[in-house]
């Protein structure tokens, strides 16, 4: 998908023939012109979309393997670790100058890769003006700030225009969005900022503040029924949303949003990764069905 924000649009992430070459980079000699990190592997894929986003994907040799984005990355970069887990051979094997992870999940990816010398950071950001900030210290970290400065300006302005559409609404929905099927988990904190900024009320706004998944399981089924959300947004981690099992749980036939057919699925790749992917094409997507219920309650 494009969203117009560091595809070349904006000339914040323009990018050259030359920086789109397929090249072997764990063998590339380090350029003496760059300042910061040269050699970075980026464990998830929020840093991936992020510094081809602005212009300094040369400094990447290696990625997560559930990069989607950009779709080039996965082309001409290195896949050396899942979310949980890492090849932590094949990442020293790049000789990386910079690690670049995300969450107490991967401390222990962080803490072997430290014991062999390696600097890492792990962000921990679950808000949207975390995100917002985590664009901009990452590019000062690999010495590109004020491009990402600029980059993190162009977000929030497409977050306050969004913002600004959804104020215009005749009816604002009740919403549920679950991030995992079984056990039940309600979205994170940056889920339910970004479904607000969209137009709808997050029906558990309680449960997002708490960052661990196990802390968001809801223990009974028919909480969800006694919220009445009037749609329920689907993102089962890379798992495919299916609106039937929804459909066939016990008593939710009378939820609005199940007795209306108010069911989507927005894509995990646009939502449930604390980068600029939720920020722009994740929130376009909510606030577009948002905008369509509205309209036909008006």
């Amino acid at each position: 998908m494009s969203t117009g924000i560091g595809n070349g649009e904006s000339g914040i992430g323009k990018a050259t023939a030359q920086d789109f070459a397929v090249v072997d980079s764990r063998f590339a000699t380090p350029d003496s012109r760059l300042k910061g990190p040269q050699r970075i592997v980026c464990l998830t894929e929020e840093p991936t979309e992020t510094l081809y986003a602005l212009g300094e994907q040369r400094r990447i040799v290696g990625i997560s393997g559930f990069t989607v984005r950009p779709a080039i990355a996965r082309k001409e970069k290195p896949k050396v670790s899942a979310f949980t887990s890492a090849r932590i051979g094949e990442i020293l094997k790049l000789r990386p100058d910079f690690v670049v992870g995300f969450s107490d999940i991967q401390s222990e990816i962080a803490a072997e890769l430290i014991k062999h010398g390696v600097e890492v950071w792990i962000s921990n950001h679950r808000s949207v003006d975390g995100i917002v900030d985590y664009v901009r210290r990452l590019g000062a970290l690999v010495g590109a700030a004020e491009k990402a400065n600029a980059y993190a300006d162009e977000l929030r302005r497409g977050l306050d225009a969004v913002a600004h559409d959804a104020a215009g609404l005749a009816r604002r929905p009740k919403v549920y969005f679950e991030e995992w099927d079984d056990p039940l988990i309600t979205g994170i904190q940056w889920v339910a900022e970004l479904v607000r900024i969209a137009g709808g009320d997050d029906v558990f706004p309680e449960r997002s503040t708490e960052s661990l998944a196990k802390n968001r399981i809801l223990a009974d089924q028919d909480e969800v029924i006694r919220r009445a959300p009037d749609i329920i947004f689907g993102s089962w981690c890379g798992k495919r949303f299916r609106p039937e099992k929804v459909e066939a749980r016990k008593g939710w036939d009378a939820i609005p949003a199940v007795r209306d057919g108010e069911l989507h699925e927005v894509k995990s790749p646009i939502i449930l990764q604390p980068g600029p992917a939720a920020l722009t094409d994740g929130v376009r997507e909510m606030a577009r069905v948002i905008r369509e219920w509205s309209d036909r309650k008006a």
